[in-house]
């Protein structure tokens, strides 16, 4: 192989690697959970970890209004067919900017934020607490099941230019991976990661 072709692969690679590394600083990452048995029912406490390209923050800053949604879901595998879904939850958190009070405002289900900085907006959206995930009637405690959480940016929602720029830009598809864990209903009261 002659010293040129060996020039431009390992320059490629180079290339590559600083690309992955940007590209993997903007998204979403769960940062913890926990799983917390209240009476008869399981409340999901989670913390997620949110950074936006500066092309969606300046979306934001220009009036486009971004929704959040976490989805959790439990199943349990079945040797003789499908997985059997005993629970899947949703939840959908608003982000928007008022540029007369020149704060950013949160909502979601009944509840209202507003925050002065994108920063302490995202962290916001990223906080959720004492969400009913689990009616402890579906469950069969003589069962093991697997639970899975994550949180996206939902591009169903934003207007249609934007939904269009939003097939062509890989800025504009934020989306933690999902967390899988197992969930025994016997367990203690307390699940956390």
């Amino acid at each position: 192989m002659s010293q040129r072709i060996k020039q431009f692969i390992f320059l490629c690679l180079m290339a590559l690697s600083v690309f992955s590394t940007s590209a993997s600083a903007e998204g979403i990452k769960i940062k913890s959970f926990e799983l917390e048995r209240v009476d008869n029912d399981w409340l999901l406490n989670a913390t997620f970890q949110i950074e936006l390209s500066p092309g969606l923050e300046d979306a934001v800053q220009k009036g486009v209004v971004l929704y959040f949604q976490t989805e959790f879901d439990l199943t349990r595998s079945r040797w003789y067919w499908f997985d059997e879904k005993s629970a899947l939850t949703q939840r959908q958190t608003r982000l928007s900017y008022q540029p007369l009070t020149q704060q950013y405002r949160i909502a979601s289900e009944g509840f209202t934020f507003s925050a002065k900085t994108i920063s302490e907006a995202l962290q916001a959206v990223g906080s959720i607490g004492g969400w009913r995930v689990i009616d402890g009637s579906q469950l069969d405690t003589s069962k093991a099941y697997t639970a899975s959480l994550r949180m996206n940016l939902d591009l169903s929602k934003l207007p249609k230019p934007f939904q269009v720029n939003a097939l062509n830009n890989r800025d504009w598809n934020v989306s933690s991976d999902w967390l899988r864990f197992p969930f025994l209903p016997t367990s203690s009261n307390l699940i956390k990661r």
